[in-house]
């Protein structure tokens, strides 16, 4: 009898900083403002742990280099579909078995104060987006 499944190895990235011009209106485009993303990542790390090797686990600088890359280039209109062109690229490497991805808008143009706005969105493998 096989017990409880071990719980996911998680490698976090939190706040992950780029200026860009997603948003709805347009002075958000033509202005841009900073964006904040945090990545959670579920994997297997034995491998890397057995190996001691880059190789065998996900490199989170290349991961945080990609995420700034998406923060910065090809503006969408909604953080959603920002999440989401996030969440793909965590996915894309195969030994990444779920992505928790939360962007950060502390700028946006709401009339009130506030802190932040955020979403997440959770991402398993194999689903399609």
């Amino acid at each position: 009898m096989n017990g409880p499944a071990a719980p996911p190895d998680v490698i976090e990235i939190r706040g992950i900083r780029g200026f860009g011009r997603h948003g709805v209106f347009d002075h958000e485009r033509a202005d841009g403002q900073e964006f904040v993303v945090d990545v959670r990542l579920e994997l297997d790390t034995r491998p890397a742990a057995a190996s001691d090797d880059l190789n065998d686990t996900v490199n989170y600088g290349a991961v945080a280099e990609q995420v700034h890359r998406a923060i910065e280039t090809d503006p969408v209109d909604l953080i959603e579909t920002l999440a989401q062109r996030i969440a793909d690229l965590c996915l894309a490497d195969k030994r990444v078995t779920a992505a928790a991805v939360t962007v950060h808008k502390p700028s946006a143009p709401i009339t009130v104060p506030f802190d932040d706005v955020s979403l997440t969105v959770q991402r398993r493998a194999g689903e399609s987006s």
